[in-house]
């Protein structure tokens, strides 16, 4: 299968142009102001203008096997010269020129975040890091360090907007990574997005050690590293207070005002009529248990990481467990209210212009290192080819642009840091079951609910309850370890400017009251809403071998399956519903 490069040149070539224009370069990322007397060729586009539709549409149709081309992100920062007899060789991301005109990144009128293209691009050689860089949990850190971070972003906010190591670029590069903006190289009508899949957690792990080795740059402290916001603790739940100081560079005014209050976060947030969060020691449980489910219950690569993601592949397969919650709920919770977007957090779009979104990634980054040191087999990396050569595109800090690749990553060590140490107050909350069962042998009155594949495609406009067989019940200790029993709810369509959410139940009687604090909770589904309103579509999975043990349901030949929308009611298509077994 082709590997997925991200990204790859722009895509657009100089047809007619001057040497000095082509000098200059643009080696920055925001556009800059159309140029006159320069005439494009367009080969692959951000957003394929009008003029390039028929273009587009016949290279859809030759039905390129994506299994014999390397592909890329056209449009991001460069050009891709892809020839018909060189399919099978990674695409050529190095002859690159000025584009005059490159549409916006989003539908959010003059958001500018294409950036114009570079033609000096090289592969990225770490260096040899004699000791690790720590990253402090923001509640912790001393003045000192809150003095070092506000400078250096004081001087990075400082620079001009087309500098690459500006804020503005930094907020950028999420901007055209993250809202659909890209096409794939050799797949035109195939849309990039780095969130919903195994891309997730690797993108945004490049991009916070340019981030970080930017600001250390700036100051000249090549040791400094950025703050992790430490939401996972009860100390760190709430916004930290180098944050909140309305004079400070870390400070963002498109924020919803309730972090100010010391509002502390709710990781199962339902953004609906009437909703009333849980406080005190009820939130902290019910924050607790959703962290173990999502840590712990996901035993698996594909569980924990997101579902593959391939050349050619539709733009959104699946979430994986720490995507959809927690941290999902931080970027919605952190938008201001008073937006009609939520910006800047709630949107992908606008995110990276809080400066707590990195400190929230960072955290997120941290999970990833934790998880892998949990007990389980499967708990590792994943190694296919395909995913390991992925490719992105950043400015280093000496303001070259270079290529990375997911396998020079996983191991944060070699990138030259690691975590302040923290208690893991969610280890062990497991979460008890409401009450013992009424029936054994087969799902709690499985005889009254249909089947799956009777009821579904079907729009969820209120509770959907129906009966999921089982590919094999009572597995061995052995088998159990072996692999995971994982529920995939297929087909979830929705539209991605909309924020939607709806929780998953196993066996409940009365799943309209429960969540994250009750066994029968499998998990839930929500999304950060993008500026677009196509139409999206993704899977769910989530692991069951300790749920089912928790509910004696271990020997039941089906189980009763609870979809229960939370947020975005009658807006969401669930597709259908099944349960494999599997160590992927």
């Amino acid at each position: 299968m082709a590997s997925l490069q991200l990204p790859t040149c722009t895509s657009h070539f100089y047809a007619n142009s001057t040497a000095a224009e082509k000098s200059s370069a643009t080696r920055f990322l925001l556009n800059r102001p159309n140029r006159k007397h320069i005439n494009f060729r367009k080969t692959l586009s951000c957003r394929a203008a009008k003029e390039q539709e028929d273009e587009n549409k016949a290279r859809s149709e030759s039905k390129l096997d994506r299994r014999d081309v390397l592909v890329g992100l056209g449009g991001l920062y460069g050009s891709a010269a892809v020839r018909q007899d060189a399919f099978a060789a990674p695409v050529d991301a190095t002859n690159c020129s000025t584009a005059g005109t490159l549409p916006s990144c989003t539908n959010v009128k003059d958001q500018k975040c294409c950036p114009p293209p570079n033609p000096n691009i090289s592969d990225y050689v770490l260096p040899e890091y004699r000791s690790l860089r720590t990253r402090p949990a923001a509640h912790l850190a001393n003045r000192k360090y809150v003095e070092k971070y506000n400078k250096a972003l004081k001087i990075m906010r400082s620079l001009p907007n087309e500098h690459p190591h500006s804020f503005a670029q930094q907020a950028a590069i999420h901007c055209a990574y993250c809202d659909s903006a890209y096409e794939m190289v050799g797949f035109p009508n195939a849309k990039i997005d780095v969130h919903f899949s195994w891309l997730f957690f690797p993108f945004h792990r490049w991009y916070l050690y340019f981030y970080e080795r930017i600001l250390g740059k700036l100051i000249g402290d090549p040791d400094f590293a950025i703050p992790y916001w430490n939401w996972d603790a009860k100390a760190g739940v709430s916004v930290p207070d180098m944050f909140n100081n309305r004079d400070s560079p870390l400070y963002d005014k498109l924020r919803n005002d309730d972090s100010q209050l010391k509002m502390d976060l709710n990781y199962d947030y339902k953004d609906a009529a009437n909703y009333v969060s849980p406080v005190g020691k009820q939130l902290i449980e019910s924050n607790k248990s959703l962290m173990y489910t999502s840590m712990v219950s996901a035993r698996t690569p594909t569980l924990f990481f997101g579902q593959v993601y391939r050349g050619g592949d539709a733009q959104i397969n699946g979430p994986g467990t720490i995507e959809r919650q927690p941290h999902t709920a931080v970027h919605v919770l952190m938008g201001d209210r008073n937006q009609i977007n939520g910006e800047d957090m709630g949107r992908f779009y606008s995110a990276g212009r809080d400066p707590i979104f990195y400190s929230h990634h960072a955290n997120v980054d941290r999970l990833w290192n934790i998880w892998k040191r949990l007990p389980g087999k499967n708990r590792k990396d994943f190694d296919q080819t395909d995913y390991l050569d992925s490719a992105f595109l950043f400015y280093d800090e000496n303001e070259k642009l270079v290529r990375v690749k997911i396998r020079d990553c996983l191991d944060s060590s070699k990138l030259g840091y690691d975590y302040e140490k923290v208690p893991l107050e969610w280890l062990n909350s497991r979460a008890p079951r409401k009450a013992p069962r009424k029936k054994a042998g087969v799902a709690n009155a499985a005889e009254v609910f249909p089947k799956a594949d009777e009821v579904f495609p079907k729009v969820l406009d209120g509770l959907i309850k129906v009966t999921v067989p089982r590919p094999k019940k009572s597995r061995s200790k052995e088998e159990k370890e072996d692999a995971e029993e994982i529920l995939v709810i297929d087909g979830i369509e929705y539209d991605g400017n909309e924020y939607v959410k709806f929780d998953v139940y196993i066996n409940d009687e009365d799943e309209i009251e429960s969540g994250p604090n009750n066994a029968e909770f499998a998990g839930t589904f929500s999304n950060v809403p993008s500026v677009s309103k196509l139409r999206t579509k993704a899977s769910l999975t989530f692991g069951i071998n300790e749920l089912l043990e928790d509910l004696d349901a271990d020997g039941d030949e089906t189980l009763v399956v609870a979809l229960v929308p939370r947020t975005g009611k009658g807006k969401v298509t669930i597709g259908g519903a099944r349960i494999i077994i599997s160590s992927e």
